[in-house]
């Protein structure tokens, strides 16, 4: 290498997307969910974390001309039941895809020491697919947070536990993302935020608003050091008049920003859930 080389601008690899089944979405995150690396989806429950979960189990199987990865997916989640109904309504926007359903496989976690356990056991799963089908490109963990809801105590020596399982956790999907060119999705949860002055600055905002009510995402600072992309989802009730016997009017409106990644600014984009699917707004 010539000292001149230095002054050269490296051009980074273009790292594979999956797209999230609209435009404008994809526009706020450059193009899709990123390959490589861990993506978390932080939330309230009823915003649509899980709804954009399964979207992206069918988005996934789209050739890549059209912004898929031609892959199948892996969906590992601590709450049932699986949400297959509505996976079933969602496929139905996608008449393109051959028999979706079967390329989805889904495995019930009981505990973040499970989860632990699990994941160096599905090297063989994503090394080979299954019987000549797509390779499996995406993985989906919903939620994270409730794997450890119960499991620790706030005493010292359990908190440290708990962020040793973290960085374990996170250190082998970070792995596993790079070795076999996966999407890693993490579904969290979110904890009301009682002293606004005591919040510790994640990204660029300490905290976060969602029903008028100021959140952060569980699990911590030390969880949040653990992921590569946060996303935030978010739900607002908005006055809209009043109907003929004076009753408030209001109108429900969902948002999803980018509170921190390494290539992407802080913003934001309105979206909608309908029968069909996730759709941004164009505002």
């Amino acid at each position: 290498m010539k000292p001149e080389d230095l002054l050269q601008p490296l051009v980074a690899p273009r790292t594979p997307k999956c797209s999230l089944g609209c435009p404008v979405l994809d526009r706020l995150l450059g193009g899709g969910v990123p390959c490589n690396s861990i993506t978390e989806i932080v939330s309230e429950s009823g915003c649509g974390k899980t709804q954009i979960s399964l979207q992206l189990l069918l988005t996934a199987q789209l050739p890549v001309s059209h912004g898929g990865l031609s892959a199948s997916s892996l969906y590992l989640y601590s709450e049932p039941p699986f949400p297959l109904r509505r996976l079933s309504q969602l496929s139905l926007s996608f008449p393109s895809l051959h028999n979706p359903l079967d390329k989805i496989l889904t495995h019930p976690l009981h505990s973040a020491h499970h989860l632990l356990d699990l994941l160096p056991r599905i090297d063989w799963m994503l090394s080979w697919p299954r019987n000549g089908d797509s390779p499996i490109r995406l993985v989906v963990i919903d939620s994270i947070g409730a794997l450890f809801r119960h499991e620790f105590d706030n005493k010292p020596l359990e908190l440290k536990q708990r962020s040793d399982i973290f960085f374990k956790i996170s250190g082998k999907l970070k792995e596993q993302a790079c070795r076999f060119g996966l999407a890693v999705v993490v579904i969290n949860q979110v904890v009301d935020v009682v002293n606004a002055s005591e919040s510790i600055r994640i990204g660029n905002s300490a905290s976060l608003y969602t029903s008028g009510r100021n959140v952060s995402a569980v699990l911590g600072l030390s969880w949040a050091n653990c992921v590569n992309t946060r996303l935030f989802m978010s739900k607002h009730e908005e006055r809209v008049g009043e109907d003929g016997d004076g009753c408030v009017l209001t109108q429900k409106r969902r948002f999803i920003r980018v509170v921190f990644s390494p290539y992407l600014p802080d913003s934001t984009c309105e979206f909608v859930i309908r029968r069909e699917g996730v759709f941004g707004v164009e505002r």
